[in-house]
């Protein structure tokens, strides 16, 4: 109710105000005034130029410093720390050729107000200028992607032979995990094996996957060891998004994608850095994937490898049932 009085608020206003500008310039008209720019508006309008240039860059500047630690959450992976540089590199020069492109531009539309006597210059080409903006912004952005790629390289291709392998298998609107046992093997799945209880289509003559362990809901994770995840989805695509660890990896029917990382903060830990006791490590789903999307998540438990193995023994194999 209150958004229709507001809504309904605006435009009574607009309307008023355009009424009132309306009445104006008849009021202007019978009094025989002239409705030509002249000097005086234009200086007018180049000084509230550069006051509106300052107000909206001081707006940017406060709404910076107000509010830029909701970019991105505390890291909690070895990669996560190369992701932030990387994105605080890109982030500072999109900032400094916003800040510069438009000061230029609001000081040329001051500099360069109507006057009377003053005749604009016509330059039909400069090759010099044009290869400067050309030049530049190519070398900036050669340099930024091909960092980048180092970057993702780097992440993608680091060694996984003694990596822990859990699997994450996306259906709407779910996830459910499954570790791989002591072999460190996930067995054979596939839709086709898709039956009762076996919601992930774990292949039931597959040895290597008896030893493998299903979770629903809340999986557990020991911190300082790397972890190869690997990424199935039953129906549509979906996009496994851990935001604390910086990763992000689309989950497509029919194929297996996968992504290695190294979580460095326990749960226990990122309660204290944050201040907030409820908080929780967590998988989402970053892509549209249905009505349900947005409650398509899963809690993660970083902890010590002591309290992993716990957890880990109270859990049921593939064979168990």
């Amino acid at each position: 109710m209150n958004t229709i009085l507001i809504i309904a608020l605006v435009s009574v206003l607009l309307v008023t105000l355009t009424q009132v500008m309306r009445i104006l310039e008849i009021t202007s008209a019978m009094r025989g005034e002239s409705n030509s720019v002249n000097d005086t508006d234009n200086r007018n309008q180049g000084f509230l130029m550069v006051l509106f240039m300052i107000a909206m860059l001081g707006s940017f500047i406060w709404s910076y410093f107000a509010w830029s630690h909701h970019l991105l959450p505390e890291p909690a992976s070895e990669h996560g720390a190369k992701i932030d540089r990387l994105m605080a590199i890109t982030m500072g020069v999109i900032i400094f050729v916003f800040f510069v492109t438009q000061i230029l531009l609001f000081w040329f539309a001051f500099k360069y107000r109507g006057a009377k006597n003053r005749k604009a210059a016509y330059i039909s080409h400069n090759n010099k200028l044009e290869m400067v903006w050309t030049f530049i912004p190519a070398v900036v952005l050669t340099v930024l992607i091909a960092y980048g790629l180092n970057t993702w390289t780097g992440m993608m291709s680091s060694d996984m032979t003694d990596a822990r392998v859990v699997e994450f298998y996306a259906r709407q609107f779910d996830w459910t995990a499954r570790i791989a046992g002591e072999d460190n093997v996930l067995g054979e799945a596939n839709v086709r094996y898709i039956e009762g209880q076996n919601i992930v289509g774990v292949n039931p003559e597959d040895e290597a996957g008896f030893d493998d362990q299903m979770i629903r809901g809340e999986i557990h994770i020991p911190v300082g060891q790397p972890h190869l995840l690997k990424f199935r989805s039953q129906d549509v695509i979906h996009s496994a998004y851990f935001p604390h660890f910086r990763m992000q990896m689309n989950c497509v029917p029919g194929m297996i994608t996968q992504f290695a990382f190294t979580p460095t903060k326990t749960t226990a830990e990122m309660r204290e850095i944050t201040g907030n006791p409820e908080f929780e490590y967590v998988l989402l789903c970053n892509k549209i994937c249905g009505a349900a999307h947005y409650n398509m998540q899963m809690t993660i438990v970083v902890e010590s490898e002591a309290d992993y193995q716990a957890w880990l023994a109270e859990q049921s194999t593939m064979k168990q049932g």
